[in-house]
């Protein structure tokens, strides 16, 4: 018999309410359903959406120490991942959602209210100008990401909208400490640091992960993020 996601997720010492376990079922049915009508995952099977995207999203809770209370913003965050699965567990974490495809979105959208959540924004746009606005501008205190960009190209889509102190999760593979040295000058430019590299295999044999933890230490230089395109085209 296979372990349920409950299950799964006391091993991590997280525990799921009913109404939590119900909110996960209800959310992998929707993406299911709306999966074949718009491509938001290619993963089919529930075993997988219910390892490499639900419990995958969830390993930030491990990698830092959470209040529950903090601001938090996932970007390019596709179906939901893993912002939409941090807030089913912390349901008192203010969330912003953004993601620069509309069909996603309006995925997102209707989940949110099936789900019946709130504290929970959804954004349509990109990185590179949501990174410019004032509401959104160095005021959180946790950045996530998860399977968007190298991380030279990640940090400055991500940097700019942390807070001082504050900190970015990007979700890696296996391989991540080897992104980061790559990366090292350019967050270092964006007013990052290296704060810990934390690793976890996945049950089931399938996978290896890295987060990245980088800690905002100084604000990010105002010609950043770069216009829409450039950090991708040319990463610092």
């Amino acid at each position: 018999m296979k372990t349920s996601l409950k299950d799964l997720l006391l091993t991590m010492g997280i525990k799921l309410t009913e109404e939590q376990v119900r909110q996960f079922a209800q959310y992998q049915q929707e993406l299911l359903a709306w999966n074949q009508k718009i491509n938001l995952t290619a993963l089919t099977e529930e075993r997988e959406i219910l390892i490499k995207h639900f419990y995958d999203s969830l390993l930030g809770l491990k990698a830092i120490k959470w209040s529950g209370e903090e601001r938090v913003l996932d970007v390019g965050t596709g179906a939901g991942f893993p912002g939409l699965p941090l807030k089913l567990v912390y349901p008192s974490l203010s969330v912003v959602l953004a993601d620069s495809l509309q069909k996603r979105v309006k995925f997102l959208r209707h989940l949110s209210g099936v789900l019946g959540l709130t504290g929970l924004e959804i954004v349509h746009g990109r990185a590179e100008d949501l990174g410019r606005e004032e509401s959104y501008r160095g005021k959180f205190e946790v950045v996530v990401s998860r399977a968007v960009a190298k991380l030279t190209v990640l940090a400055e889509y991500c940097l700019p909208f942390v807070r001082q102190e504050g900190v970015f999760l990007a979700y890696k593979g296996g391989d991540g400490a080897q992104e980061y040295e790559e990366a090292s000058l350019a967050i270092e430019k964006l007013g990052g640091k290296l704060w810990k590299t934390v690793a976890f295999s996945l049950p089931e044999g399938l996978g290896e992960r890295t987060i990245i933890c980088l800690k905002k230490v100084k604000p990010t230089p105002a010609i950043f993020p770069r216009k829409p395109g450039i950090p991708r085209k040319s990463p610092l």
